[in-house]
């Protein structure tokens, strides 16, 4: 099952159809107090991460690359999941896969980038940095931070959300459908970070399982994004050009999204220093009398 020759046309179509600018949408568009309360947190915690990032830059020094990657993360989050933005999404399936490629892997791959938590260990003192290692190396975020359990989240969650009634549940309830918004940020952050993630992760995975890992994400959006474009077995009801046009995002995004993200992958691998062979110690002399 292959795309149609006119995929360029019909990605760009979709692309064109998100606004230029997240807040609008009409007089009509208010922010849900759901969205207005996770537009507080994440400020907050962007604000809280741009005051450590200064303190630590005059100290021990910061990459700006990576403040600048996290206040880009929680701009595209604050822009997908505007007012403006999310009509429009409910209204126009392709808007809604741009929206999904926006807050499941592009934001959460910048986020991760910005290595948070690196920050925050730098920044406590010795005894709460502790406590937030021992949290980290605690068997159930060893469970979680597992690549399995990442791949599970992220496109498993995926496939459950079109292969089953969940997205037609999500247009009719406000409720369901913030937290399928949480959800996807939350399972796009935790894989991004288990695949490339620059902060300290709990045994972590070698780089070729990861690999593996990633690439069979690759293979499940892919086989997703195909069933959209054809309308087979997916349990999503939309005019036909609308599911063509997120198939095609989905599939050609989704390329784009999980290239940067193996780029990223190379990027922080520290591969360890091989031992030199030890040297093979000739016999002992026999002893004679």
């Amino acid at each position: 099952m292959t795309a149609a020759p006119a995929t360029p046309v019909a990605v760009a179509e979709a692309l064109a159809r998100v606004p230029a600018h997240g807040a609008a949408g009409g007089p009509g568009a208010v922010w849900s107090p759901v969205s207005l309360l996770s537009l507080v947190l994440l400020g907050l915690v962007t604000l809280g991460y741009l005051v450590l990032a200064a303190r630590e830059s005059r100290r021990r020094g910061w990459s700006p690359w990576r403040a600048a990657l996290l206040t880009a993360g929680a701009a595209l989050l604050v822009w997908a999941l505007s007012p403006g933005f999310d009509a429009l999404a409910d209204a126009d399936f392709g808007v809604h896969m741009a929206q999904h490629l926006l807050v499941a892997m592009l934001a959460p791959l910048a986020l991760v980038l910005g290595a948070p938590v690196t920050l925050l260990l730098r920044a406590l003192p010795r005894r709460r940095a502790r406590l937030l290692g021992r949290v980290l190396r605690s068997h159930p975020m060893h469970l979680l931070a597992h690549p399995v359990t990442a791949l599970l989240l992220s496109a498993g969650g995926l496939a459950g959300l079109y292969l089953t009634p969940l997205y037609a549940a999500t247009t009719t309830s406000e409720p369901l459908h913030a937290l399928v918004h949480v959800h996807l940020v939350a399972s796009g952050y935790l894989f991004a970070w288990v695949v490339a993630g620059p902060d300290p992760a709990p045994g972590r995975a070698p780089v070729r399982t990861r690999l593996v890992v990633l690439g069979i994400a690759v293979a499940v959006h892919a086989v997703v994004a195909q069933l959209l474009f054809a309308g087979l077995l997916v349990q999503v009801h939309e005019p036909v050009a609308e599911m063509q046009a997120a198939g095609n995002l989905m599939y050609f995004g989704g390329d784009v999204a999980e290239l940067l993200l193996a780029v990223a992958l190379l990027l922080t691998w520290k591969p360890g220093r091989r031992r030199p062979p030890a040297r093979a110690q000739a016999p002992a002399a026999p002893v004679t009398g």
